[in-house]
């Protein structure tokens, strides 16, 4: 079995955005209503979430995900980690803490914003985690490998993750030309793609597309989208072939 589900695939405020009544955030298009962004891979019998934000709670409830074999971390802000504590749900399903992927400066935001997990004196309702290190050298999840990919978020160092055919990519507005090279020959590209006009820290469409061209995988999909993008179904109409935008609830199978 391999697949990726688009578990969000909005923004750090999601769409429709709090107090906003544009035509997005006001569309009755299910497919412009976005969590915060966020995939699940099926892979060789692995099950691998790749992070978890504030939706997280909902995202695992609403695709009924009963195991999970790890959770990847891209970077620390927390519309990618604010749902940590609810691993406990696994924790208690699994019998066992989970695995969480992620460089060291993002566990130890972790490890400070869920200081009561790591306690010494430990309430036994905490979430239990065993957190792995890593860099941008690849490193294998039971038999499953995952090959990290580098990207910058205007200053901050982020990391997207290739696991077998698939690539997801996140946050990011810079990619060097080395990382890029990582992900040629995958069959699905998943990267960001905020808005069309520029930003500080994101790709818009055209920079998103950029890479895709440069990468040529089969399939490309666009997430992390705001409602500055526009109306789903009117955007799709403008991208090439072979390239869409995502949507929550999408399940990509391989």
């Amino acid at each position: 079995m391999r697949s990726i589900t688009f578990l969000g695939t909005g923004t750090s405020q999601g769409v429709p955005m709090i107090g906003c009544d544009c035509e997005v955030c006001s569309s009755t298009d299910k497919r412009n209503n976005r969590l915060r962004s966020s995939v699940l891979i099926e892979y060789g019998g692995y099950v691998i979430v790749i992070d978890a934000g504030m939706d997280f709670r909902y995202q695992m409830l609403r695709e009924n995900v009963r195991s999970i074999d790890a959770i990847l971390l891209t970077h620390e802000h927390k519309d990618h980690i604010g749902g940590v504590d609810d691993i406990r749900a696994f924790n208690y399903l699994l019998g066992r803490a989970v695995d969480i992927y992620a460089e060291q400066r993002v566990l130890d935001v972790v490890k400070k914003d869920y200081d009561y997990a790591f306690a010494d004196n430990r309430y036994s309702g905490v979430p239990r985690m065993v957190t792995h290190p890593i860099d941008i050298s690849p490193f294998n999840i039971g038999e499953l490998e995952v090959i990290p990919i580098r990207g910058m978020h205007h200053k901050l160092p982020v990391l997207g993750y290739r696991v077998g055919d698939i690539c997801y990519i996140t946050d990011i507005n810079h990619i060097e030309q080395s990382e890029i090279d990582k992900i040629k020959g995958v069959d699905v590209l998943v990267v960001n793609a905020l808005q069309k006009e520029n930003h500080i820290s994101h790709f818009t469409l055209a920079q998103a597309l950029d890479l895709i061209e440069k990468v040529a995988p089969q399939r490309a999909y666009l997430t992390h989208i705001s409602h500055l993008m526009g109306l789903h179904e009117e955007v799709e109409l403008e991208l090439p072939e072979g390239v869409f935008l995502a949507y929550d609830k999408l399940k990509i199978i391989l």
